[in-house]
């Protein structure tokens, strides 16, 4: 039993992970808010760059430096992609130190090199604990990557037919998602006169950065080399991913075994839900919540398998994770913090 706070600090807290995180840890029985840092931010009245954050509001966001983030017994690491390493590394073994970027998901430094295009600062226990023995991996661990949204919804959506052998290892994913993926920061093409009634596809032809997570994290369930092909989409929403895999069958499958082999999957996981034959995944049922909704079904006639997935992007796809994760590392219900329930309409 915890008698006292566990101190939490949240770097990056301006942009929309760490605004998330923030939300979720407002929530946390176990947990005492201390430090926001930023980067171009800082200094700011908080309120105004997250107004949704009332309890914070009277809060002035710091730097981000080493002296702000010591003392904490967590800190979250919300910044731009190969920022973490240095900030991790100035910080004592002690801390729990939990990156929502990308820095140190990949194991593999080629492929690292290859998709962001710099020095590779290493891997780091990975955070899906739904995901072969990771969440064996991630009790009492000080050092956590945090999943990418993509891969998430793409890896719970295609992994128990995976790993059940009952597909080829030649997996096909297409995802939809709202902007806030994007980040924060302004980009022309996310101007509301560019997104609202538009859907366009990005990052085709396997070159978008999420597609060798994908494949790392379908590996470990099979003995067979995966290949991923994988074509985001950007919608006009907000928040939300919906993912549809296809995978031809490697041997006779019917429905109903899909489903069984999906529903013994996920039987024991409390944020993955296999919805009841003939109900498909929706974006609007996991918004807020720290749930992954999942259906599949086979397509006799074309020989595939299809499994349809939905994700919060910014919660369990990213600062969900973030705290469930937190919660293992620290010997905490795993559930402390999160919600399976969405909002809606």
């Amino acid at each position: 039993m915890h008698m006292s706070k566990i101190s939490v600090a949240v770097a990056g807290a301006s942009g929309y992970a760490g605004g998330e995180v923030l939300r979720l840890l407002l929530n946390h029985p176990d947990v005492e808010i201390g430090a926001l840092s930023g980067g171009s931010n800082a200094g700011t009245n908080f309120g105004q760059l997250q107004p949704h954050l009332v309890p914070l509001a009277d809060r002035t966001l710091a730097e981000t430096t080493p002296e702000v983030l010591a003392g904490h017994d967590v800190v979250f690491l919300g910044l731009p992609h190969g920022a973490s390493a240095e900030v991790a590394n100035a910080l004592g073994e002690d801390v729990v130190v939990i990156d929502c970027g990308a820095d140190f998901r990949l194991t593999d430094a080629a492929m690292w090199e290859k998709f962001y295009g710099s020095p590779h600062a290493g891997s780091w226990p990975y955070g899906m604990p739904e995901l072969a023995a990771q969440r064996d991996r991630l009790r009492g661990a000080r050092r956590i990557a945090v999943p990418g949204c993509y891969p998430t919804v793409s890896t719970l959506t295609a992994a128990p037919a995976v790993a059940a052998g009952v597909v080829e290892p030649d997996i096909v994913v297409v995802a939809a998602s709202g902007t806030s993926g994007a980040g924060k920061a302004a980009k022309p093409h996310l101007l509301g006169s560019e997104v609202m009634g538009n859907a366009s596809a990005y990052g085709v032809g396997g070159v978008h950065r999420h597609t060798p997570e994908i494949i790392q994290n379908l590996n470990l369930l099979t003995e067979a080399t995966v290949r991923v092909s994988f074509t985001p989409l950007l919608v006009p929403m907000p928040r939300g991913i919906l993912a549809t895999v296809t995978a031809p069958l490697a041997r006779d499958l019917s429905a109903d075994e899909a489903y069984e082999i999906y529903a013994k999957a996920y039987a024991d996981e409390p944020f993955v839900t296999v919805l009841p034959q003939g109900m498909w995944p929706q974006t609007k049922a996991v918004v807020g919540s720290n749930s992954v909704h999942v259906q599949v079904t086979v397509d006799a006639e074309a020989g595939h398998l299809v499994a349809v997935g939905a994700v919060d992007n910014l919660a369990k796809g990213t600062a969900g994770a973030a705290v469930q994760c937190m919660n293992l590392a620290l010997g905490l219900d795993e559930a402390a913090g999160l919600t399976t329930v969405g909002l809606a309409p």
